[in-house]
């Protein structure tokens, strides 16, 4: 049978909520989250690209190098020599072989400068090395 009178009044019996396992299920929500995001490089320069109308997006990780309109490379943010494509990206593809190398070019930027760089990703062991492009838009 119920007590009414204890039912108003408020029994004396506190309930508390175990804080504990949630608090362990939210951490290893986010070490899960941490450990299969993948974190895109960026090349850390802005440029302005060529119009392709065949171009596709890469939906796979990948490796990124600029080139800016000065014929300068950039990797992650940092100015680097053309020389040293080669041992950066031996170094990405280590952590990650199915990467392939996009090369960002300015779309004033020399040929040369260009080919140089796909050259020492190429030398690198890259399976597969792009141009980025924009996507020409139809007129």
């Amino acid at each position: 049978m119920i007590n009414v009178r204890r039912t108003i009044r408020g029994s004396g019996d506190n309930v508390d909520i175990n804080m504990g396992p949630l608090i362990d299920m939210v951490f290893l929500l986010l070490i899960f989250f941490v450990v299969t995001t993948s974190f895109v490089k960026e090349t850390g320069i802005d440029v302005s690209r060529s119009n392709a109308a065949s171009a596709e997006p890469k939906v796979s990780a990948n490796i990124m190098v600029g080139v800016n309109e000065q014929g300068e490379v950039y990797f992650e943010g940092k100015q680097i020599d053309v020389r040293s494509v080669r041992g950066l990206v031996e170094r990405a593809l280590a952590d990650d072989p199915t990467s392939g190398v996009i090369v960002v070019a300015d779309k004033a930027s020399e040929t040369g400068s260009v080919v140089k760089v796909m050259d020492q990703a190429r030398l690198a062991g890259a399976a597969e090395v792009s141009l980025a492009a924009q996507k020409a838009t139809a007129e």
